[in-house]
């Protein structure tokens, strides 16, 4: 692993950071907001797994010198461990793209599990030698972090502290599984035209987060099943249609906050509520504090 310090490079619109977290735990955050495709290149030792999340955009990691692609949605992550050969990293970030990458070694990672080794597949006697590729979706909650560590503003003396905590909470979101969301075992997702059904509701109660629809309304406007809108919503983002929407609101409202154009009542409204109250208090269950300490915070 190459003993890179901390380090932040501005090129154009682009931050680079990098933070060492623990002996052996790294997290690179790339933010392209250029208009130009940035690269990053970094040597990483075989003993090292790493986790790659694309929060914005997309990206592209080459392998074997060009000849081998692996591509990066937004909202999607990528999961690679090859004990046999080293997976340098060789990233290219689009234009207006944003990731972020967890880079753990073995022997950490390990450690982590050393009570569940059974429960994480790849940790098993047959598998622990193997390469390891798996590809995923962010859910909401792993959102909400990933937008906590591409946007850090706090004091600068607390940012390996906190982005120690907010790694471990990530892996640990990472590999939280549902009882329900089986995947492996449910033939719903095998299903593609479901799943796009299911992704076009999550854009659907995006877009009008102010005034969703009923799961009814938004069932039928999809064509699935009332049943089917659940368990596949719950099956592909690890939530429910409306605990999704809830966490979805409170991260939009965060931003609007810390972007100051808006009170407190204003982003109330734009995200549905129709009470300064009812938003307070929900900006407080999710946060644990209020709107207007937030702001107080941020200056």
């Amino acid at each position: 692993m190459s003993q890179e310090k901390d380090n932040e490079k501005n090129v154009a619109q682009s931050t680079f950071d990098e933070t060492k977290v623990d002996e052996g735990v790294l997290v690179l955050a790339l933010k392209n907001d250029s208009n130009e495709t940035q690269s990053i290149e970094k040597e990483i030792d075989s003993d090292y797994i790493q986790f790659h999340f694309c929060v914005k955009g997309s990206s592209r990691f080459i392998f074997n010198e060009g000849r081998y692609t692996l591509n990066i949605l937004e909202e999607n992550s990528l999961f690679l461990y090859n004990p046999q050969r080293e997976l340098p990293i060789n990233l290219h970030v689009d234009p207006n793209s944003w990731i972020i990458s967890i880079l753990i070694s073995i022997k950490n990672f390990h450690g982590l599990f050393s009570q569940e080794a059974g429960y994480i597949t790849f940790l098993s006697e047959d598998n622990k030698d193997k390469k390891y590729y798996k590809d995923g979706v962010i859910s909401p909650s792993m959102a909400i972090v990933l937008n906590q560590l591409i946007n850090y503003n706090l004091n600068q003396s607390i940012k390996n502290l906190y982005f120690k905590g907010k790694a471990y909470e990530l892996l640990s979101l990472y590999f939280n599984r549902s009882e329900e969301a089986d995947v492996e075992q449910c033939p719903f997702l095998v299903d593609e035209t479901n799943v796009i059904k299911i992704r076009k509701a999550k854009d659907i109660i995006i877009s009008r987060m102010a005034e969703p629809p009923s799961l009814q309304e938004l069932a039928d406007e999809i064509g699935l099943s009332l049943k089917k809108l659940k368990e596949g919503f719950k099956q592909i983002y690890g939530d429910s249609v409306f605990s999704f929407l809830f966490d979805y609101k409170m991260e939009v409202a965060r931003k609007l906050l810390e972007a100051g154009n808006d009170n407190v009542n204003e982003v109330g409204r734009k995200v549905g509520y129709s009470t300064s109250s009812h938003f307070i208090a929900a900006f407080k269950k999710k946060y644990g504090t209020t709107p207007k300490k937030y702001v107080v915070s941020l200056s």
